[in-house]
């Protein structure tokens, strides 16, 4: 059985991811801040819950003891929570999106590898964003570029580094982030843009499968790697 755990999954992207990678066979371990909601999600999928909160060390070597204890290993982990931030922006707003949206992966990469060094495919997903690339919010033919969230794309572009110094640092595990596609989730809703959550993380849980010869240190979208 392939142990996994999702941050943010107790609703869009990551709470289909759950659900796509349970139909697979994982034991999924759903991360989620709200206790209540969390819980309400994994018992509607199926899914173990771990309250996880990615902005606060304590939760999050809670999480991943818990993990430990009931496991041994960790398979795959997918970075999935994450904060738009958009409207005004200041000094506190923007702490706590880059909390959330790239140090919040140091909190639980760090909790998880040795973990995930336990595995004999390690595989790490971090859902990144072509908001954070250069090549994108500077093309006028591609909608981040008229996107007004400059606190979330500044933090998908550390996400995205964050998960390239990762493959290099740790050659054992597969490390790979990725722009999902444009989703309709509660983040985006202000926007009235994306496709569903399902047809998003059909692709995340692609690269959540890979196998030991699979790509690493890369960052791609389901047509492959995207400049950025």
């Amino acid at each position: 059985m392939t142990v996994t755990l999702i941050t943010g999954a107790n609703k869009g992207i990551g709470f289909e991811t759950a659900r796509q990678l349970l139909e697979l066979g994982h034991v999924v371990y759903l991360g989620a801040r709200d206790v209540e909601r969390g819980e309400q999600a994994a018992a509607t999928l199926g899914a173990r819950f771990v309250q996880l909160d990615v902005t606060e060390d304590d939760s999050v070597g809670k999480a991943l003891a818990t993990i430990g204890a009931d496991e041994g290993r960790l398979d795959v982990l997918v970075h999935n929570a994450g904060v738009l931030g958009d409207g005004t922006i200041d000094g506190p707003k923007a702490l706590r999106v880059f909390d959330t949206n790239a140090v919040g992966i140091v909190r639980v990469t760090e909790a998880a590898l040795p973990l995930l060094r336990r595995s004999t495919n390690p595989v790490v997903v971090t859902v990144s964003s072509s908001a954070g690339s250069f090549w994108a919010v500077n093309n006028p033919d591609r909608p981040e570029y008229h996107l007004p969230v400059a606190l979330y794309s500044a933090s998908k572009a550390a996400a995205t580094m964050l998960t390239i110094q990762y493959a290099k640092a740790e050659p054992g595990i597969r490390f790979n982030a990725v722009e999902p596609g444009t989703t309709a989730t509660d983040m985006t809703a202000a926007f009235g843009i994306g496709r569903s959550p399902e047809q998003s993380a059909a692709f995340v849980v692609r690269l959540a499968t890979i196998g030991p010869d699979g790509p690493t240190g890369t960052f791609q979208d389901e047509t492959g790697e995207l400049p950025w």
